[in-house]
């Protein structure tokens, strides 16, 4: 991962900006609860947890991330929004989330991936990961890539290797199961571009 994004962390933010949708719509419908511990998994530069962290000045803010490179860069850029005192970054992987990473006993409230689980080899066990973190009455919120299947098969297959560049591989799997009966909301974007998905971790159908 670092060699993937030791040179992107200087521009990742201003490019990804016009093809990962659905992120600040994720932030502004999470209405956490006063005091709310906030877990993003995959947080990269950050961007997320600076917006969260302003509009829910309250909330205790965590970031983890795989790339050292990334968690640079997010260090820099929580430091300049003056948010160095309320936001927590770890090294490690998805899949390894405990609240004891951070020096934490209490369980999560929120745990959120935009656009990490496309990334993350084993993505089952990273949710399972996140479901385990939370406090009883803890949610999961997802923003990712869809199926593309309204794209078009020339617009899907254009994007998929895009894609591929960046290690991404869009979970169709789990967006199969959330449609099937899976537990939560689901909402779908345009041409099954991306999806958004939140979930009680006490669910009993949240099973992947």
């Amino acid at each position: 991962m670092d060699d993937v994004y030791r040179y992107q962390r200087y521009i990742y933010d201003f490019t990804r900006k016009y093809y990962l949708f659905g992120r600040d719509r994720l932030i502004r419908e999470m209405k956490p609860k006063p005091g709310a511990r906030i877990i993003e998994i995959g947080c990269g530069t950050a961007r997320n947890l600076i917006k969260m962290a302003r509009a829910y000045p309250d909330a205790r803010l965590y970031g983890l991330d795989a790339s050292a490179e990334m968690l640079l860069q997010a260090e820099k850029s929580i430091a300049r929004a003056g948010l160095s005192g309320r936001i927590k970054l770890v090294q490690a992987y998805a899949e390894d989330l405990t609240p004891g990473l951070f020096g934490e006993v209490e369980p999560f409230d929120d745990a959120v991936f935009s656009y990490s689980l496309s990334m993350i080899p084993d993505w089952k066990q990273a949710l399972r990961s996140a479901k385990a973190a939370l406090a009883a009455d803890g949610r999961v919120h997802v923003v990712d890539f869809g199926d593309l299947k309204g794209l078009g098969g020339t617009g899907e297959r254009l994007l998929r290797s895009w894609l591929a560049l960046f290690h991404v591989a869009p979970r169709e799997e789990l967006l199969t199961a959330i449609s099937g009966g899976q537990a939560g909301a689901l909402r779908v974007l345009a041409g099954h571009y991306a999806f958004l998905w939140v979930v009680r971790g006490s669910d009993h159908n949240f099973a992947i």
